[in-house]
């Protein structure tokens, strides 16, 4: 199943944490030289750490294992759990004694390494190695990119966030599945009317609703509008599409378009999930690794009774209708503290032994989409054609595929990103309090 939402998330607030003896955080497992992987170390040796955690953990280790088997060097992984990898990665970039290979989520973080530079600048050795470049979505360089200058490779798979529809719920209401803004709102109407809750949401975890202003702020100002957020521009979040974005989302909540009680609801538990297929709501704004979710509680719901969808058009946005958000994908960088002999393995891992046919037969065997665009042509093969198709088609098609917020920006300002977007969906302050509130992050 896909990776899940706290695998995904960004190092959020670890800013503020102690730096960790390494000794004191335990591996899950490791590969290599003492492991079972069976490298040829006179080629050299270079080292990665990653998440546990299946599916993940396994391909990762079965990559590893046969990458060793080429004659082009040792690769040694180590794998952490979530909490403690993220607390371990930055101590160790701090203290330039990060592995040769860094796995992450791009954004801030990766932007923070790069700005030190502890990460290595890959925008000329891709340059030379154009056909590997260009065997991944290009959506999901975007993340990764800083300046015009690339700092990481995507791996795993990608993540956009979906509209999803109870269909068993817009059948007994006669209703057509929403293509715009004032469908959207109409529907709000039509199920309250049926005692059906329009949309789920686990508001409790404050990210799921940041992801109705991700969207809404692309629909109705377009990209640049978080670009100029991203770049720390003076008053970038007094833009008038930030401030429509906050107007239209109080609108939703005043018309009861959310479940009762939805700032009570925790979507780490799956609670709101289970609203959609229990038919309790009849649509829900989440992630791609949803379905899986879904997929496993419910499979004849998912089966039988799951519409999918991009975010509905907004009259008289600038976005492009074709955008989405989410996460592009995860990246691997390369310490730029690493010696030449471990950067030289690290590139030829990229090259030569990151996704291979088995890894991404791998990856949609899990019911995830591999961020390269030969797994297209696997698709109808698999369990789950319809959805990967649809996922893979509105990642590589997305003229602009942003980036989580709460990843793309500094720690200290998605801490305030996210209780302030509590405050909105709570209607304790305005779009304009909002805005002023976060243009005081701003360079933090």
């Amino acid at each position: 199943m896909p990776i899940p939402r706290s695998s995904r998330r960004s190092f959020l607030g670890l800013a503020a944490l102690a730096p960790l003896a390494a000794a004191g955080l335990s591996a899950c497992g490791t590969s290599g030289p003492a492991g079972s992987s069976g490298g040829k170390s006179g080629a050299g040796t270079a080292s990665m750490w990653a998440l546990s955690g299946q599916p993940n953990e396994d391909i990762q280790k079965n990559s590893v294992a046969a990458f060793n088997k080429l004659g082009k060097g040792t690769m040694n992984v180590t794998f952490f759990q979530n909490d403690a990898y993220k607390t371990k990665i930055r101590t160790a970039v701090g203290a330039g004694q990060a592995p040769t290979m860094i796995y992450g989520w791009g954004g801030g973080i990766l932007k923070s390494y790069a700005d030190a530079d502890q990460v290595e600048d890959l925008t000329s050795w891709l340059k030379d190695n154009a056909d590997f470049k260009d065997k991944f979505l290009d959506a999901t360089w975007g993340s990764a990119t800083f300046d015009g200058k690339i700092f990481a490779i995507p791996c795993n798979n990608t993540q956009p966030i979906v509209m999803y529809y109870n269909k068993t719920q817009f059948e007994k209401a006669g209703a057509d599945l929403p293509k715009s803004w004032d469908d959207v709102m109409n529907l709000v109407d039509v199920f309250n009317g049926k005692g059906v809750a329009p949309f789920s949401l686990g508001g409790q975890s404050k990210w799921t609703s940041m992801m109705w202003l991700e969207y809404l702020l692309d629909r109705i100002g377009g990209p640049e509008v978080f670009n100029a957020i991203f770049a720390n521009k003076s008053d970038a979040w007094s833009d008038d599409a930030v401030i429509q974005t906050g107007q239209r989302v109080q609108e939703l909540v005043k018309a009861k378009g959310f479940i009762k009680g939805f700032s009570s609801i925790a979507a780490d538990s799956n609670a709101d999930q289970a609203l959609l297929y229990t038919g309790k709501a009849a649509m829900m704004l989440h992630g791609g690794w949803a379905y899986g979710g879904m997929k496993s509680a419910q499979p004849d719901f998912v089966k039988n009774h799951l519409a999918f969808s991009n975010f509905p058009t907004i009259a008289g946005g600038k976005g492009d209708p074709k955008n989405t958000v989410g996460n592009p994908a995860n990246y691997w960088s390369i310490s730029a503290k690493a010696s030449e002999d471990e950067k030289k393995v690290a590139k030829a891992y990229l090259t030569d032994g990151l996704f291979t046919d088995k890894d991404i037969d791998a990856y949609i065997a899990s019911g995830g989409l591999p961020v390269v665009k030969a797994a297209q042509s696997k698709l109808a093969g698999s369990d789950n054609p319809e959805f990967l198709q649809f996922i893979y088609e509105l990642s590589s098609q997305a003229p602009n595929f942003q980036q989580s917020w709460d990843q793309a920006l500094s720690p200290t300002q998605a801490d305030a990103l996210l209780n302030n977007v509590d405050q909105l969906f709570l209607l304790q302050i305005t779009p304009e309090k909002f805005a002023s509130n976060m243009n005081a992050t701003l360079g933090k």
